[in-house]
């Protein structure tokens, strides 16, 4: 397997991967788009930070590429769309420059509160101008933090320990846990009426774009200070710099733009209560060094193990859960393969629960199987865990998850379920001995089958002589029978023959038995 990294990355982060077993490195920084389009193609792996731009032409000429890492938080420069689709599975590294960011941010806002770098040129000028540089204390003050995850949580404590305080925004986080940490949970409205300083430290997303606006400026304090080293786009650049003009904002701090590097009319530059800095946040030998050991341990344990970690398109694994759901994933994929090819009418809203112990771990890996071995029988192309969702809602097929604890007849079951048009088709499956996957249920047939190979399902009457017929003709096409199961709804009723084939019959065999006596219907599944 070979690794292109294509942007400057720590000797020691390249150290490790070229010690990943059967990995084989390449370094080329500095390449142009087409350049980088043309030798994509021979690589496995690709390791960027923010210099290269990985956009879908160049994921579109990356026939092997199954990895993309980036040695950082930000996967702006990256069409994770595209890699998705493509089936590629696209890492950061949210940990690893973490401090480094939070403590700039705590450097920005210190630098405009007491004015630090317009003073200090004006010393480099060999000036005194001590009167014209009041500042203002940062005790005691309400700093109003939009976003506590890795790194705004760093910042919150850290203004906390500043003796601010702290009032936080973040859907994600419970108040319990913020207030343990001595942080006020409070909606964006509050953040901006009672802060006195403002720093996000959000994802740039369609609901986080421009979220500090002019209209979120006109409901801040008069002399509010606002601080952006998140995401340039976060903060409405020019609503920003005329409220700096105008004095409505005291001062603010910038370390990321919408365009990098910001052109000479960016509104930002020359206002002289705006302190910019060029996207330094990352920018210490600590934590260049932290996500390049980050970033090259992902790729080996992903290229290597399958394990998955820091991923931003598909549900994070690592080696130890992998271990546990390894059985589920595998009985996940089986089972979709299984309902996708005996559904009777076009599957668009599947429901998958799940029952008993399967339900204390994250599910959604298991999810993603399934979709994989629905979508794999009626596709040829190349569908993975990665892909498959953004597939499925290309083909208009949703799906909904949901739990029950206790468990009933099985110590874990998973069941498929989907309707339409007043029908409903139904799969359930489970594990026995913890690893060996099985199928149990089939619409209203309680069965004990394994799925895997060619497997024949003939729906018939519950009739003497309709299984020796259905042998006897197999046998006369020479089609051996490697096992069989039969289940029925009630003596007499409606039965179903599950058949593992040591052949594929033919469309003429499969004619054949469709005509034999009381026969309702075959189905040929191929897993």
């Amino acid at each position: 397997m070979k690794v292109l990294v294509s942007d400057k990355l720590s000797p020691q982060g390249v150290e490790i991967l070229q010690k990943g077993k059967g990995i084989t490195v390449d370094v080329k920084t500095g390449l142009s788009p087409e350049e980088l389009r043309t030798i994509i193609g021979e690589y496995e792996g690709l390791v960027v930070r923010s210099a290269t731009t990985v956009t879908a032409d160049i994921i579109d000429a990356a026939t092997k590429l199954k990895v993309i890492g980036r040695a950082g938080v930000g996967v702006d420069n990256i069409d994770v769309a595209a890699a998705s689709k493509k089936g590629i599975v696209v890492m950061n590294t949210p940990g690893g420059n973490s401090m480094a960011a939070a403590e700039h941010t705590i450097a920005m806002m210190l630098s405009i509160a007491r004015s630090v770098p317009q003073a200090a040129v004006t010393m480099w000028d060999k000036k005194w101008e001590k009167k014209r540089f009041m500042g203002v204390e940062v005790f005691s003050k309400t700093l109003g933090v939009v976003g506590i995850g890795n790194i705004g949580g760093i910042v919150a404590e850290r203004g906390v320990g500043l003796k601010m305080k702290v009032i936080a925004y973040d859907p994600f986080v419970a108040p319990d846990v913020a207030i343990q940490k001595g942080i006020e949970m409070v909606s964006l409205d509050e953040i901006f009426a009672r802060s006195d300083f403002i720093t996000v430290h959000v994802p740039k997303t369609k609901e986080t774009e421009n979220i500090i606006d002019a209209k979120a400026i006109s409901k801040m304090k008069d002399g509010v200070m606002i601080i952006n080293c998140a995401r340039g786009g976060i903060v409405d650049e020019k609503a920003l710099a005329d409220a700096c003009r105008s004095g409505k904002v005291r001062a603010a701090a910038v370390d990321v733009f919408t365009q990098e590097p910001t052109p000479p009319d960016n509104p930002l530059l020359g206002v002289e209560n705006i302190v910019c800095t060029p996207h330094l946040g990352a920018a210490t030998s600590e934590a260049q060094e932290n996500v390049a050991i980050d970033i090259a341990h992902q790729i080996v344990a992903y290229l290597t193990e399958g394990t998955v970690r820091n991923a931003v398109n598909v549900h994070s694994v690592d080696a130890q859960v992998l271990a546990t759901l390894g059985p589920f994933l595998n009985l996940g994929q089986k089972m979709g393969g299984v309902f996708a090819q005996t559904c009777p009418f076009p599957l668009k809203d599947l429901i998958i629960e799940y029952q008993g112990d399967v339900t204390e771990h994250n599910v959604a890996p298991i999810s993603s199987a399934i979709l994989v071995g629905v979508l794999k029988a009626h596709m040829d192309e190349q569908v993975n865990d990665v892909n498959a969702p953004f597939i499925a809602k290309e083909r208009g097929i949703t799906f909904r998850e949901s739990k029950i604890t206790e468990a009933a007849d099985f110590t874990s079951l998973i069941t498929l379920t989907a309707k339409a048009g007043g029908n409903t088709h139904q799969v359930a499956g489970t594990l026995f001995g913890k690893k060996e996957p099985r199928l149990v249920l089939v619409n209203d047939y309680v069965v004990e089958a394994i799925p895997e190979g060619n497997i024949l399902l003939i729906d018939s009457l519950d009739k003497p002589g309709v299984i020796g017929n259905i042998g006897a003709t197999l046998g006369e096409k020479e089609i051996n029978i490697g096992n069989m199961q039969f289940g029925r709804d009630k003596k007499g009723g409606r039965s179903l023959c599950i058949l593992h084939l040591d052949a594929i019959p033919s469309a003429d065999v499969l004619d054949e038995i469709k005509r034999l006596p009381h026969v309702n219907s075959v189905k040929l599944i191929q897993l």
